[in-house]
């Protein structure tokens, strides 16, 4: 096992030269990231907004719940979707086990609640600020949840980004739905699991260097749009 200053110069061999099964584990990496999270906003989105706005038996309950799941442990979301896309599943027959489309399911599920909780309490803070003017207007329900929406879309982009980090940090459940085989379902998180415990660490440093990057490349991203939309909207 080479010495901690090795490894962290063969890590950053690979990053410069460009390696390209680095360059393959990121790809896939981002893409099932990136499908995850977009199915997710457009579920958790309008899903929060209307429990935000709306006014219904078992909302409290529901709110709780919402928030519960929040914390779902990626292992048993892992364990169920296996569960489902098994041979012996009811979603067998689609075979999607130990493919990208399983490991995007499965980080859907985990970041659905997460962007779905956050967006109910950015709308509802909202609401009470805007919904006499909204009510003025004949804007009630779905309509007013989707207004609000659109009004507080650059505040909403934290929401987003944290179900991205949840996402992109993952590995309890793409390992057990992905299989992490090697050039098809191995993402960066497994990657980075494997490799440290076959005891190379150039690979797994370098992974890790470039998704601490991403997620401070993300975060400055937010803040700079936020920023942006202050100037643009006071």
């Amino acid at each position: 096992m080479p010495g901690t200053a090795e490894a962290v110069r063969g890590a950053l061999g690979l990053i410069g030269a460009g390696d390209p099964v680095l360059a393959g584990i990121v790809a896939l990496s981002l893409a099932v990231s990136l499908s995850a999270v977009a199915l997710a906003a457009l579920i958790g989105l309008p899903l929060g907004a209307a429990i935000a706005v709306g006014r219904f038996p078992g909302r409290r309950a529901l709110i709780v719940l919402l928030n519960a799941l929040m914390g779902l442990p990626p292992v048993v979301v892992g364990l169920l979707i296996y569960l489902l896309l098994s041979r012996a599943g009811p979603l067998g027959e689609m075979g999607l086990l130990f493919t990208p489309s399983a490991m995007v399911i499965a980080q859907t599920v985990l970041v659905l609640p997460i962007i779905a909780a956050l967006c109910r309490q950015a709308v509802e803070d909202a609401w009470v600020e805007y919904e006499e003017q909204l009510r003025s207007l004949g804007a009630e329900g779905l309509r007013a949840a989707l207004t609000l929406v659109w009004d507080i879309r650059f505040s909403l982009v934290t929401a987003v980004l944290a179900g991205l980090g949840r996402a992109l940090a993952e590995v309890g459940a793409v390992m057990i739905v992905g299989g992490n085989i090697d050039g098809v379902t191995r993402v960066m998180t497994t990657t980075i699991a494997l490799e440290t415990s076959k005891g190379d660490l150039p690979l797994a440093l370098s992974l890790g260097f470039i998704l601490i990057a991403l997620v401070v490349l993300l975060n400055a991203a937010a803040h700079l749009i936020k920023e942006a939309a202050q100037r643009r909207y006071g």
